[in-house]
């Protein structure tokens, strides 16, 4: 009989917070010399001399940071900062891991929604004490959908610069456009462009690699099949589509990358488009923590590309929704060892 994630109740220790903020396995052994620019897409070598000259920069605000001044005191070095902005799956991420490989320790790598759960986790006192330390932050998926949100990472990023940290980020919309259409309030316009002057924009064009030469979202497996799969899966998890999204309700998106820790393959049941936004926003976060491990996923009931409803793709979170279910798709690819 096949695990349950339902069943799982991981604690993480909020020092395990800081210290798990390195890049997804996938992107362990990746470099700038790995990376391979679309000879059509002249932007992608471009970014990838940019983001290789932004690491030697890093390296020496931390060197010239370590330096004392006349007086005796270190010298006040404020970061530089990077955006990397382009489309779904052209690479980003994978330049943007090379930029933390490249700096020097201490270091840390984390999703726009894991930096605001550090925060909400270790309290902001304390996350600017731990990182202030860093040659670099990097921030994978920056997006503010919340004006709270923008005004906390804003006060964060700007204390952090002050204290000599390199900030590198990537998202899908530029530094000035962000939360664009969904709020006008003055604060947060003032908001958003205080962290717009932060970077320096580098755009990264191409179509989605995910989906290159790639099929539409398989048919979904029938019940009965998909069980006997899960059964003859070590290590693999079967869930009830809605018991598990009940579940992810009474956990911390923080501990989402520990509920899938050593899951070979999740498999789900009856699988039907997700309708409430707090509830499509979990499903966001699982599918980023499951891209990041590579957990092949197989479902039965509606296909992945329909796990949102269609209204819900032209509301506010667009972006993160479609970026979920590209990520879904190429797990729904991965082949699922069985025994």
């Amino acid at each position: 009989m096949p695990a349950r994630l339902v069943d799982r109740h991981p604690e993480v220790p909020a020092d395990q917070l800081v210290a798990q903020m390195v890049p997804p396995p996938m992107f362990d052994e990746v470099s700038f010399s790995s990376y391979i620019p679309d000879p059509n897409e002249p932007s992608q070598a471009a970014a990838v001399r940019r983001a290789e000259e932004f690491a030697g920069e890093v390296a020496r605000i931390t060197k010239a940071a370590g330096k004392k001044s006349l007086f005796g005191r270190k010298k006040q070095v404020s970061g530089a900062g990077l955006y990397l902005d382009g489309g779904f799956g052209v690479g980003k991420t994978h330049l943007l891991a090379s930029v933390f490989h490249s700096a020097p320790a201490p270091k840390s790598f984390g999703t726009f929604g894991e930096v605001t759960n550090l925060v909400g986790a270790l309290g902001f006192a304390t996350t600017v004490e731990r990182l202030s330390g860093n040659s670099v932050l990097c921030i994978d998926e920056f997006e503010l959908d919340d004006p709270g949100d923008t005004m906390l990472v804003s006060r964060l990023l700007t204390e952090l610069s002050a204290a000599g940290v390199s900030i590198a980020a990537t998202s899908n919309t530029l530094p000035g456009q962000l939360g664009e259409g969904r709020f006008a309030a003055q604060d947060f316009l003032r908001e958003i462009k205080k962290l717009g002057s932060i970077f320096e924009a580098v755009r990264v064009d191409g179509p989605d690699y995910r989906h290159r030469d790639l099929p539409p979202a398989p048919e979904p497996s029938a019940t009965d099949a998909l069980r006997e799969r899960a059964a003859a899966t070590p290590d693999a998890t079967l869930d009830e589509f809605g018991a598990l999204l009940a579940h992810l309700a009474t956990l911390h998106p923080s501990k989402y990358r520990e509920l899938i820790a050593g899951v070979s393959a999740v498999f789900l049941e009856d699988v039907a488009p997700v309708t409430d936004q707090a509830v499509a926003l979990r499903v966001v976060v699982l599918a980023d923590r499951l891209y990041d491990a590579g957990t092949p996923v197989t479902v039965s009931g509606a296909k992945l590309d329909q796990i949102f409803a269609a209204d819900m793709l032209e509301g506010g979170y667009r972006k993160k929704y479609l970026r979920a279910i590209s990520r879904l798709l190429a797990l729904s690819r991965f082949e699922v060892p069985t025994s």
